[in-house]
């Protein structure tokens, strides 16, 4: 079927088609989140149905997202089945030993918008590397794969789809597919210990192997594994995983259909999502500072837009090469709003 035919994002599908196949997607990440984690497998779900597919999603009952977006909910076929269950997460007591507010969300990597101790986050971020492995949602693990074998078996469930990070997701599938056999396809929208900041965890050599020895587990017994990227994929094949494929991601043709909007005017610099300080531009903000400083008309005609959790951290450093005169800051937008503002901006 053409895509064409699908229509505008309030037309679906039909879900339950008697010659279709069924798939449980355990999810984190699930509307009413926000953030870049629950599109993929949001919009997967929109589509899966066009295929031959019957989706089911499994996901907490409240998540720690980086942000909320209710406008996300608009993808969701009426008639979908979503189970959600409850998720204990140590957040509590990371807030608590860090300063932060009981209501402020954490963002990826525990972005954060102000500063508390170093000493106190060198210890927490500790704890939470070392102990809760793969990560904070462990817990979660062994309630769901007890709960999911009878949804497996009640909902006909043919293939069993885990998608992380939250890397514990896989341990759901690994242990789904241990006990049950189900067809089982673990997807990687971001690296496990190959991730960017893999090496600032400050891990113990026990904690290290252990998290290479579930990673190497889930990577044997997938039926399938997807990576989001060709070199994302070519790790994975490094580990010995030959049964893997590369699934990018790209858009949704509705999400752009209605969008309208001049390209800004100005020279626009734009990060649209959590910023977080070990990916902090440091030498950008030192090339944008000397050519401010040389040239008048550039400085009049940059702007440095950031919308969603900026690290304060990276607004140090921004302020220490004198750029806060061209910045502006924005709080987190939902999805319209964000492809609304990579239009303006031109930005990526």
């Amino acid at each position: 079927m053409d895509f064409s035919d699908y229509g505008n994002m309030q037309k679906f599908p039909p879900l339950c088609p008697l010659d279709m196949k069924k798939v449980l997607v355990v999810t984190y990440y699930w509307p009413p989140s926000g953030g870049g984690g629950v599109q993929r497998w949001l919009k997967f779900v929109k589509y899966l149905p066009l295929f031959g597919w019957q989706p089911v999603v499994y996901t907490p009952e409240q998540q720690n997202a980086p942000a909320i977006d209710a406008s996300l909910s608009r993808d969701i076929a009426p008639g979908l089945i979503v189970i959600r269950q409850p998720i204990w997460e140590p957040y509590s007591w990371y807030r608590r030993l860090t300063g932060r507010s009981k209501n402020e969300n954490l963002g990826a990597g525990f972005a954060s918008s102000k500063k508390s101790s170093p000493y106190l986050e060198a210890i927490s971020n500790w704890v939470r590397s070392n102990f809760f492995i793969p990560d904070a949602r462990m817990f979660w693990v062994r309630p769901s794969v007890r709960y999911l074998k009878k949804v497996i078996e009640n909902h006909k469930i043919d293939v069993v789809v885990t998608t992380g990070p939250p890397h514990s997701l896989h341990l759901i599938g690994l242990g789904l597919k241990e006990q049950t056999g189900v067809k089982w396809l673990a997807d990687f929208r971001d690296p496990w210990t190959d991730i960017d900041f893999y090496d600032q965890l400050k891990l113990t050599t026990w904690a290290n192997k252990k998290h290479h020895r579930l990673e190497r587990k889930v990577l044997a017994m997938a039926d399938l594994v997807v990576s989001v990227s060709k070199s994302n994929a070519e790790k994975l094949t490094s580990k010995g995983k030959t049964n893997l494929c590369v699934i990018t991601n790209g858009y949704d043709e509705d999400d752009i259909k209605e969008i309208s909007g001049k390209p800004d005017t100005k020279f626009s610099i734009a990060h649209i999502g959590t910023f977080m300080a070990n990916r902090n531009p440091r030498i950008l903000w030192e090339v944008l500072a000397g050519l401010i400083a040389k040239n008048e008309t550039f400085k009049n005609d940059v702007q440095l837009h950031l919308v969603g959790h900026t690290d304060a951290l990276i607004l140090d450093d921004i302020n220490r090469w004198g750029l806060s005169g061209i910045l502006r800051l924005s709080n987190s937008v939902d999805h319209v709003s964000a492809v609304q503002l990579q239009k303006i901006h031109n930005s990526c």
